[in-house]
């Protein structure tokens, strides 16, 4: 591909992004929409950069990676786990489902005064707001991605003589990674979501503590540069989900080639 076909393809990718930028920034010039509650993005940019001249950015960045990063560790950790227990022997399944699925309905915001009661209102509550909106969608694409697997594969190494642990590491593990992958992809974004509510339980820093307070003490550009600031963390962070995803299923990209 050439270099001018590249450069095609990534202005149509901006494209709508620079539209929605445009009527962003004219919008409250015109009067059309109030300054005061829509900030065109040249006054965010220049929040943004009151907010790394005076290091606030890196604090608030540094607790709020700290914390989504902490509870989608555990999420996948654990729920991967798990998942392929609960994928691969059916009477566990059996036994644990139902209780799975009455705590799956439980949203996160519900157990805010749980959490606060066990964990108080410390980083330890947070990371675990986040851990349980994030363990749900790995646990679930886990056990289906398990359950996928095609039978003839694990039924060929078994004729081979394969043993359980070769089945798990060798065929199990690797069928079941694109969907174990979607999950991960999809707990990141609920991560990120938590993330605004877990710090709004006594949190003195982090971009949601910053979006809420700003909010509070009416500086609205403030308040855009913390909810942009999140959409920038989400994307980052599904960006480097899906290149650890592709790393680690090359496999596929073969199949697709030989198909």
């Amino acid at each position: 591909m050439g270099i001018s076909a590249k450069l095609s393809g990534l202005f149509q990718r901006s494209l709508g992004i620079l539209v929605f930028a445009l009527l962003w920034e004219l919008l409250p010039r015109s009067g059309l929409v109030s300054a005061a509650y829509l900030s065109p993005p040249s006054e965010v940019l220049g929040a943004i950069a009151d907010l790394v001249s005076s290091g606030l950015l890196f604090k608030h960045l540094e607790a709020s990676l700290y914390r989504s990063l902490a509870g989608l560790l555990l999420a996948i950790v654990s729920g991967v786990g798990l998942g392929l227990l609960m994928g691969g022997f059916r009477r566990l399944e059996a036994l644990v489902d139902p209780l799975l699925q009455l705590f799956r309905q439980t949203s996160a915001l519900a157990l805010f005064p749980v959490f606060i009661l066990f964990f108080g209102i410390g980083e330890l509550s947070k990371v675990a707001i986040i851990f349980w909106a994030s363990f749900w969608p790995i646990l679930l694409s886990t056990i289906s991605g398990v359950k996928q697997v095609d039978r003839l594969l694990i039924d060929s190494a078994r004729s081979m003589g394969a043993s359980r642990a070769f089945l798990f590491v060798k065929v199990v593990l690797p069928a079941a990674a694109p969907s174990i992958f979607t999950g991960v992809r999809l707990a990141g974004a609920y991560c990120v979501t938590a993330l605004v509510a877990a710090e709004m339980i006594g949190a003195h820093s982090g971009l949601g503590f910053l979006t809420l307070n700003s909010q509070e003490v009416f500086q609205v550009p403030s308040m855009y540069a913390g909810i942009l600031l999140l959409a920038l963390v989400g994307l980052l962070l599904n960006a480097v989900l899906a290149l650890i995803e592709r790393r680690c299923t090359r496999w596929r990209r073969g199949l697709r080639a030989d198909a």
